[in-house]
């Protein structure tokens, strides 16, 4: 009979198996009915170390403060014909931004659209629509052959696509525009830069107009 160290693990691996969806461990919590987090943490971290150990197509991934059982990335392929592909709002609003500034850094993502934005990434990841590579702290997004496929795009040049998305679904540069203000979506370099260096010149004071000649 499993120890209630193991009940705890296999009730977690049950709860994100069924989910279908990245949870947190509060959230875990809150499901298992019981209100100390530091089993349920603990029990999160066993089962991702026993995915490692597995020979299996899954694993446990963190998803920023989330976690989800997903399928290995070097399996999607095998998966994605039999897996119907459902793109709720938010994720296809994700995708569509990825595709268009291609490619995109995801804190710069994350700025644009918010915290969600690392859950969508990772969702859409799983899908086999977004590859990422690391990039300094953070990752360099790109839309996959699968996701020209997915939308009927003959082409995978990022300026092509640009053009598919401007003239086939209507989508337009301000429409994708961040809602905060220019400087916050900057590229990690250029925020990073010393704040009076970017202050912008002082307007000069405009030249005299002569009076006309009487």
């Amino acid at each position: 009979m499993p120890s209630r160290v193991d009940d705890l693990v296999l009730r977690v691996e049950a709860i994100l198996f069924a989910s279908g969806k990245p949870l947190s461990v509060r959230e875990l919590t809150e499901v298992l009915g019981t209100t100390d987090f530091r089993p349920v943490q603990a029990a999160v971290k066993r089962l991702a170390k026993t995915y490692v150990a597995r020979q299996t197509a899954l694993e446990v991934q963190r998803v920023g403060d989330r976690y989800a059982l997903q399928l290995r990335h070097q399996y999607l392929p095998s998966a994605h014909s039999v897996t119907p592909v459902d793109l709720p709002p938010r994720t296809l609003k994700t995708l569509t931004l990825i595709a268009y500034h291609q490619p995109m850094l995801q804190s710069l993502l994350a700025r644009m659209v918010g915290e969600p934005a690392y859950e969508e990434v990772q969702r859409l990841r799983g899908l086999g629509l977004v590859h990422a590579d690391p990039k300094g702290a953070t990752l360099e997004l790109k839309t996959t052959k699968l996701f020209a496929e997915y939308f009927g795009i003959s082409a995978s040049r990022p300026e092509e696509i640009r053009r598919f998305l401007e003239q086939k679904l209507g989508v337009s540069p301000p429409s994708l525009a961040p809602a905060a203000p220019e400087s916050t979506v900057l590229p990690e370099s250029a925020s990073q830069a010393d704040p009076e260096d970017s202050a912008p010149e002082p307007e000069s004071a405009p030249a005299p107009v002569a009076p006309p000649a009487a």
